[in-house]
C-alpha cells in the first residue's frame, strides 16, 4: 500500500499541481505515517534531481544580476561561515556532541546543508552513522524553515531582496532556499539562489582545509552543478534567440525542485528523528536559531544588504 501512495505523491508533485512547500509537507506526512518502500534509491534520486533542477533554474537567471549579487554577498558569506563554524564548535563542546558529528552539523549549517556534509564527510573520515545523524538534523530543520520562513517574511513586511538574502544566509540546503524564496517572489528567488550557490562554492576550500588538517587522502567532491548553473545563466543572458526553450527548461527546473522536496520529506520519519538523538539535534537547533535570528536582525537594520 505504501508503495502506491508513494508513487501517487510522486506523480502529483511532478505535474506542478503542488507548490514546493506543499510538496514537502506531503512528503513529511508520508514519511511519518508510512514505511518508505525505496529509502536509499529515493535519496540518491533526490540528490541528482536537485542538481539538475538548480541547473534548470539557471535558465531563468540573468548573468549580470548573478555576478552583482554574488560579489555583494562574498563578505557576508565569509563572515557568516566563520561565525557559524566557531559557534557550532562551541555548542558541540557545551552539549558534549561527538567531534565529527558536531563538525558536520556546523559545516552543513554554515555552507549548504546536505551537500556540504556529503562533500566533507569523506575527508573527515566520518562513519555512516555520523553522516546519517548530521543529515537527519539538517533535513529536519530544513523542513521547518521551508514551511515557516515565507510566513515570517510576510509578517515582517520584508522586501523580496531582503527575504532572498535571509533565505540564502539562514536556510541550510539549496533546495529549501529555492523553495522558500520562490514562494515569496521572482526577485527573492533570484537573490536567494545566487547568494546560496555562491555560498556553496565554499565547499571546496572547506574540504581542502579539512583534508589538510586530517591528512586525508579521500577525494574531494567538487560541486560541478554550480558551473552548469552559471553556464545556463550565460546562455539565458547572451543567447536570447532560444528564449522559448529556456522558459521550458526553467519550468522543468521548478517541477524538478517540487519533486525533490517531496522526496526529501518522505525520507524524514520518526525513526530518523530517533536516530538523530537529543544532543546533536539540540546543537543543530541552537546554532540554526542564532544564525537565522542574527542574520534576520542584521538584514532588517541594514547592516547586511545588497
Amino acid at each position: 500500500m505504501a508503495k502506491y501512495v508513494f508513487f501517487a505523491g510522486l506523480i502529483i508533485a511532478s505535474t506542478g499541481f503542488l507548490s514546493p512547500p506543499v510538496a514537502l509537507a506531503a512528503g513529511l506526512l508520508f514519511g511519518f505515517t508510512c514505511e518508505h518502500p525505496y529509502p536509499t534509491r529515493a535519496k540518491k534520486f533526490a540528490r541528482v534531481l536537485l542538481q539538475l533542477s538548480v541547473i534548470g533554474l539557471g535558465f531563468g537567471m540573468n548573468l549580470q544580476q548573478v555576478l552583482r549579487v554574488g560579489r555583494s554577498g562574498v563578505m557576508y558569506t565569509a563572515v557568516g561561515i566563520t561565525f557559524a563554524m566557531v559557534l557550532g564548535w562551541g555548542l558541540g563542546k557545551l552539549l558534549v556532541v561527538k567531534g565529527r558529528i558536531s563538525f558536520l552539523i556546523s559545516a552543513g549549517t554554515a555552507i549548504c546543508g546536505g551537500s556540504a556534509i556529503a562533500a566533507i564527510a569523506p575527508v573527515a573520515s566520518a562513519t555512516e552513522e555520523e553522516i546519517a545523524v548530521s543529515l537527519g538534523t539538517v533535513f529536519a530543520l530544513n523542513s521547518v524553515a521551508l514551511l515557516t520562513f515565507p510566513a515570517i517574511g510576510t509578517a515582517l513586511h520584508m522586501t523580496q531582496t531582503q527575504f532572498g538574502l535571509w533565505c540564502a544566509l539562514a536556510i541550510h540546503d539549496t533546495s529549501s532556499v529555492v523553495g522558500a524564496s520562490a514562494k515569496y517572489g521572482a526577485v527573492a528567488l533570484a537573490v536567494g539562489t545566487t547568494v546560496k550557490l555562491a555560498r556553496a562554492l565554499w565547499i571546496v576550500p572547506m574540504s581542502l582545509g579539512t583534508s589538510l588538517v586530517r591528512k586525508s587522502k579521500a577525494s574531494i567532491q567538487w560541486p560541478s552543478f554550480i558551473l552548469f548553473f552559471c553556464l545556463a545563466s550565460v546562455a539565458n543572458t547572451y543567447l536570447g534567440i532560444l528564449q522559448p526553450e529556456y522558459s521550458v527548461l526553467r519550468h522543468l527546473g521548478i517541477l524538478g525542485l517540487t519533486v525533490t522536496l517531496f522526496l526529501i520529506g518522505t525520507g524524514i520519519s520518526k525513526a530518523t528523528l530517533r536516530e538523530v538523538g537529543v544532543r546533536p539535534l539540540a546543537q543543530g537547533i541552537a546554532l540554526w536559531i542564532v544564525v537565522a535570528a542574527g542574520s534576520l536582525e542584521l538584514i532588517r537594520t541594514g547592516w547586511i544588504h545588497l
